[in-house]
């Protein structure tokens, strides 16, 4: 066993040694070179297994399984009724590749379901429509609520079915599932092309969430800066922006992908739906007003914390001033009797200390009550 040859590198007693920072996602490094189509998972694992799950249902029923096996999906979406297959871990290549192979997904597609990175678009295909987007949640930090998570989900729309492929157990989809358990509203007697605006519905309203969490923290934060600035607010204020920045990446390609599905005369949109997809547009619309809105108000704090920073200055540099003119006439009558000369007539006078005193009093208090009546302080 070695041991490091420098101080630096031996880590210290109590402490981990520091990791460091990923610049470049997990498994791309293994995907340069390789041909299009070539199936290569690139970020982070966060199940240990794969899984999928089943809710087919129809106006009369609803028929859930899980667990089902990969090459066993593409017969049951056969069934009637609409089938929505939920996919857990895309970190599961072999799984994926299954699936695909049943449903006759193109390489291409295969290629950006295991690709966490994959920014959002839409593509149409004869048998399906591929739509890729990000999913925004809260973050597990409780102390920090403004905290986002965002997962790389996937859809696959065919004509009698859905497929979403998501990174880990948990979403915002328990809305959708509710409504189909209950038999609430229009869902059960829509075809799949519904579903798959519910479920981009449900993400979009959540980025409405993750917009109130970040809106009442700066308020908060604002009125931190107004009465008390400290400087850990402008770390407050750039990670707010990080964290802005990062909702408007997945919302600003979203109002695109929406519009193009808007627009689209694929077979496997129907008329009945087109006026929902215009709502949804609407949505990211508005929701795009919202982060911009949020940028110009932390760009605003910043100016707000320099000149709160500037006005606290201001009020210390006035009462300095003050004290320090206040001091001046009574430094110099101080520094006249306190020069070493022998013959000064005040020196041998029996009320000369008190009346020196008695003088600086006067001037010191005369000065205070001058600056008082001109309201500067």
């Amino acid at each position: 066993m070695t041991t490091p040859d420098r101080p630096e590198d031996r880590p210290r007693e109590g402490r981990p040694k520091p990791a460091t920072p990923r610049l470049a996602p997990v498994g791309a490094a293994r995907k340069a070179g390789l041909s299009p189509g070539s199936m290569v998972f690139i970020g982070e694992r966060k199940l240990d297994r794969a899984t999928i799950d089943l809710i087919r249902y129809h106006p009369d029923g609803v028929h859930e399984r899980s667990d089902v096996p990969p090459e066993r999906c593409s017969d049951l979406a056969r069934e009637p009724g609409v089938s929505w297959f939920d996919v857990r871990g895309v970190h599961d290549v072999e799984l994926i590749e299954t699936l695909g192979r049943g449903f006759d997904l193109h390489p291409l597609t295969l290629e950006d379901l295991v690709n966490t990175t994959q920014r959002l678009k839409v593509e149409t295909f004869p048998d399906y429509l591929f739509l890729v987007l990000k999913m925004i949640t809260a973050g597990d930090d409780p102390n920090d609520p403004a905290a986002l998570r965002i997962e790389h989900v996937s859809l696959v729309l065919g004509r009698t079915y859905v497929i979403s492929f998501q990174e880990r157990e948990g979403d915002v989809f328990d809305t959708v599932r509710a409504r189909i358990r209950g038999g609430k509203g229009r869902i059960r007697t829509m075809g799949p092309d519904y579903l798959a605006h519910a479920l981009i519905d449900a993400v979009v309203d959540h980025y409405f969430v993750a917009l109130e969490r970040i809106g009442d923290r700066i308020e908060t934060l604002d009125n931190a800066i107004l009465t008390d600035p400290k400087p850990e607010h402008v770390h407050e204020i750039h990670r707010l922006k990080r964290e802005i920045l990062r909702l408007r990446k997945a919302v600003w390609p979203l109002r695109e992908a929406i519009g193009t599905l808007q627009r689209s005369e694929a077979d496997q949109l129907r008329p009945d739906t087109a006026l929902f997809w215009r709502d949804l547009h609407d949505h990211t619309v508005q929701i795009l007003e919202l982060v911009e809105s949020l940028r110009d108000l932390l760009g605003g704090m910043h100016d707000t914390y320099l000149s709160s920073l500037s006005a606290r200055m201001n009020d210390v540099m006035k009462t300095l001033t003050i004290i320090a003119t206040v001091f001046i006439p009574l430094t110099f009558v101080a520094g006249i009797y306190g020069m070493n000369f022998e013959r000064m007539p005040e020196l041998a006078w029996r009320w000369g200390y008190p009346a020196v005193w008695t003088v600086m009093l006067m001037v010191g208090s005369g000065l205070i009550l001058w600056f008082k009546r001109r309201g500067w302080f």
